[in-house]
């Protein structure tokens, strides 16, 4: 308490002429319109800087929250798009409330209900390669969650690849970043379409650079053009229609007795930097591949 009545003796001319000048401050913004005006610019201005600076670093550590808050988004749009649901009759018109029960349209007799076909779960990716022959993704999402082998997997942007073995708790997937080892074997294929003109083909990954791929078996007399998007086909119980794979780079014939184009595509994924995925189960698959193993046994 000494020391700190010394401190104001010694300096209490300086706080003196602090005080008067604060007062003359606030008696010359009060009084001259000018002057006030400036100040409260001036204030404003430098308040508005601090305020910015102070969101954008609150921003930064709430990425996270946000980035979480975007992939649910993604997933309830996901679980939303008509491509999930199959309707016995197309010709109605299919409305649906929030509780998922779904009916035609009310002015309208009731002619048939939409059945979900895919569902949509989001799953944190925690290990991935890209530089491998056969390049795994490891997702934090296991059977507990409903996760089986054979499910289809997507990023933000376009295909991802399969579930390949599940745990509790933990799930692999094989992306499409796939080449099989053995010469006489073939590469993991997916079964595409030219979205602008519906041609067939099967898209697969020749090695080496993880942003290129590789479509084949689409026919010459197919219209094609650089920049045209490939999608699934749809014909496959893994992925519904027209999820994005990739675009069309280059394009030829290999000679000319060839009755096939060979297209190089680049990949709509950006396979490293993959931070969230959504795994899609048919729930309807178990039907399809039963019926289609039948109709096989019978045919032999």
């Amino acid at each position: 308490m000494r020391n700190l009545i010394i401190f104001l003796r010694r300096y209490f001319n300086f706080f003196l002429f602090l005080l008067l000048e604060v007062i003359c401050f606030v008696f010359v913004f009060r009084n001259n319109n000018f002057q006030r005006t400036v100040y409260l610019n001036s204030s404003n201005s430098v308040s508005g800087k601090l305020y910015t600076k102070y969101n954008d670093v609150q921003y930064y550590f709430h990425l996270k929250a946000t980035n979480d808050s975007l992939v649910k988004e993604n997933l309830r749009l996901h679980n939303e798009l008509s491509t999930s649901f199959m309707s016995t009759d197309t010709s109605a018109v299919i409305h649906y409330d929030t509780l998922r029960r779904y009916s035609a349209d009310t002015s309208r007799k009731l002619l048939s209900s939409e059945v979900r076909k895919f569902l949509y779960r989001e799953a944190k990716v925690i290990n991935n390669s890209v530089t491998r022959e056969i390049n795994t993704i490891t997702i934090r999402r296991g059977s507990l969650e409903g996760i089986r082998p054979n499910m289809g997997v997507i990023g933000p942007n376009g295909v991802v690849g399969v579930v390949r073995s599940v745990s509790d708790n933990y799930a692999v997937v094989i992306s499409m970043l796939y080449k099989s080892r053995s010469a006489a074997a073939s590469n993991f294929g997916f079964s595409a379409k030219v979205r602008n003109s519906g041609d067939i083909g099967t898209v697969e990954w020749p090695g080496g650079d993880a942003t290129t791929g590789r479509m084949k078996d689409v026919p010459k007399s197919a219209k094609l053009h650089k920049g045209d998007t490939i999608v699934t086909s749809g014909f496959s119980a893994v992925f519904p229609e027209n999820l994005v794979i990739g675009y069309i780079d280059t394009f030829r014939l290999s000679d000319k007795s060839s009755t096939s184009y060979d297209i190089r595509l680049r990949f709509a994924t950006n396979f490293s930097n993959l931070q969230y995925v959504y795994v899609i189960e048919n729930l309807m698959s178990a039907e399809q591949l039963k019926l289609e193993d039948s109709t096989r046994n019978l045919l032999k």
